[in-house]
């Protein structure tokens, strides 16, 4: 099976070819950047190449890569991603997003690869409850930023070439995953910046009332790796953690780490455009692909902190 991964240099993208790498799998990957082992467009592709530079949002390029590899199933993980990261880079999001979500389900239409999408979390946006995958088809959720309706509109657009066209996806929605090779910058996700502001002395902001499920990274990846053997187009899955936690809780377990100055810790009121509570049902990703969370929060947050602290 030939599989392409778009964001494949992205740290869900990594873990994910990494994963599938030890399952016996062939890779080829897509990214912004020019490195090591990727493609000349002068000579046909061959065995060694397995990387090509690509924006999906420029239709040619992933035009280009889609007819000269031919992949039987594209994990479709190229995006913006964040709440914050959306609303200061909104141009970008929406061009990355939608139109190249729309890319990939038009040459979709055309080859016929499957394809297993990348939505967020975030499309639960207000739901107080426990957020199970039928939520969304059973109640009208208030999306809270662009972030999320982006995603929301990936997952229509998804939908409506299923209709239409008869194309074959699975939407994985993930809920905070988190590890080591998550590298600093402002809109990553609270795992990665905790650690990284409490390793390097930095002030940070901690909003009160907030839970969420973490999933270390490793366990995302295997279960993302799995869908291949069990893949049910239309399904969707949340792939999230057991433990639920505050993030005051996550705060703690970083300082009582690294051992940094609590004076650096400032609390704050909730934070706007966010959700509150993030309560996840997992068992179908649990039945179908096998999810196993076998690290916990503070151990994964620890396997983190040491790698950030080898940089």
């Amino acid at each position: 099976m030939k599989i392409l991964i778009t964001g494949s240099e992205g740290v869900i993208g990594r873990g994910l070819k990494e994963a599938l790498g030890d399952k016996g799998y062939t890779v080829f990957g897509v990214d912004l950047y020019h490195k090591e082992g990727e493609t000349g467009w002068e000579r046909p592709m061959s065995p060694h190449d397995y990387y090509a530079r690509c924006d999906v949002s420029d239709y040619r390029q992933i035009k280009r890569v889609i007819t000269k590899y031919s992949p039987d199933l594209v994990y479709h993980a190229a995006a913006e991603f964040g709440r914050w990261n959306g609303e200061d880079y909104y141009e970008q999001l929406w061009r990355t997003n939608a139109i190249g979500t729309k890319n990939i389900i038009r040459l979709q239409e055309k080859h016929g690869f499957k394809m297993v999408f990348f939505s967020s979390s975030e499309v639960y946006g207000d739901f107080p409850g426990i957020m199970a995958e039928d939520v969304m088809d059973t109640r009208e959720i208030k999306q809270l930023n662009d972030y999320a309706l982006s995603k929301w509109v990936n997952e229509q657009q998804i939908r409506n070439s299923q209709a239409q066209h008869g194309t074959q996806t699975v939407i994985v929605r993930l809920f905070n995953t988190y590890g080591p090779g998550e590298a600093y910058h402002p809109y990553r996700s609270v795992n990665a910046k905790f650690c990284h502001h409490a390793l390097f002395g930095w002030p940070i902001i901690v909003y009160r009332g907030h839970h969420r499920t973490s999933t270390y990274l490793s366990d995302t990846c295997n279960a993302l790796a799995n869908i291949i053997k069990n893949f049910k187009p239309g399904e969707a899955y949340n792939i999230g953690g057991i433990e639920y936690h505050s993030i005051e809780d996550l705060v703690e377990i970083v300082w009582s780490i690294t051992g940094a100055d609590r004076r650096l810790i400032h609390y704050e009121d909730s934070e706007v455009l966010t959700t509150k509570s993030k309560k996840v049902d997992i068992s179908k990703a649990v039945r179908d692909l096998k999810l196993e969370l076998t690290v916990s929060l503070r151990e994964g947050v620890e396997k983190t902190i040491q790698w950030m602290r080898g940089l």
